[in-house]
């Protein structure tokens, strides 16, 4: 059987890699006794999977988790169809910060990567005084400078030479919507709201997304000051 588990993962555990967070499911699939089915081949490996890899210190209220089962648990429970018992010891082994949501048994024919199209982002850059550069006072003033034009080009590291290149990454920003927040201090916020491509057709991180809007009214914000939590995943098939 082939499951889905929606997650949120908030908190400190958002500055555990994903490769980490990898190791906690697999390692708590094995303490609860659910089974995983294993690839074939001279290196098999679990079948399980994220949809999407979540950048170090992201957090997120969407995240989803694939896997199969072969028939019964190591306590030789059955597994096929039981979602509320998978769902309930893999919740007793979760660490702080992780919280499974929901389950589902996965009818689609393609693994959720591949599904993947687009993921909703919230961005806050804190706006202390005298650090706003040639930020406007109004945020719709703010998305006509920043979207109203064909180009918006950044430099990105290219995976294999690792060379930086340039590329225009308007055509990857599905929505984007500012906000200048009160915060009741001398210092304000800006939110962020932007829907970007996410997959592997297409692909737009959310750090090219900062340094543009960064580079582009002259704020001098260090980025550990910013904060961004996915919000939702968007994927081609309704997952059922």
């Amino acid at each position: 059987m082939k499951y889905v588990i929606r997650f949120q993962k908030t908190g400190v555990i958002c500055y555990t890699s994903h490769l980490d967070i990898m190791k906690v499911f697999k390692r708590s699939f094995k303490r609860a006794g659910i089974r995983l089915a294993y690839s074939q081949g001279f290196n098999p490996h679990p079948k399980m999977g994220f949809a999407q890899p979540l950048s170090l210190g992201y957090e997120s209220m969407d995240e989803y988790i694939e896997f199969e089962t072969v028939d019964v648990a190591e306590d030789g429970a059955q597994v096929n169809g039981d979602k509320q018992m998978i769902l309930d010891k893999m919740r007793a082994l979760m660490p702080e910060g992780l919280e499974l949501i929901s389950i589902k048994e996965a009818t689609h024919p393609k693994t959720l990567a591949a599904n993947t199209v687009a993921a909703d982002y919230q961005i806050e850059i804190p706006l202390p005084e005298g650090r706003t550069g040639s930020l406007p006072a109004d945020a719709g003033e703010i998305w006509h400078i920043y979207m109203d034009r064909d180009e918006i080009i950044t430099l990105k590291k290219q995976k294999k030479k690792k060379d930086l290149v340039p590329v225009n990454i308007r055509p990857k920003i599905r929505e984007i919507t500012f906000y200048l927040i009160d915060t009741g201090t001398p210092d304000a916020m800006l939110r962020i709201e932007a829907c970007l491509d996410s997959g592997s057709d297409s692909n737009l991180s959310p750090e090219l997304v900062i340094t543009t809007i960064l580079d582009t009214f002259g704020m001098e914000i260090p980025r550990n000051e910013i904060s961004v939590t996915r919000k939702k995943i968007h994927f081609k098939e309704i997952l059922t």
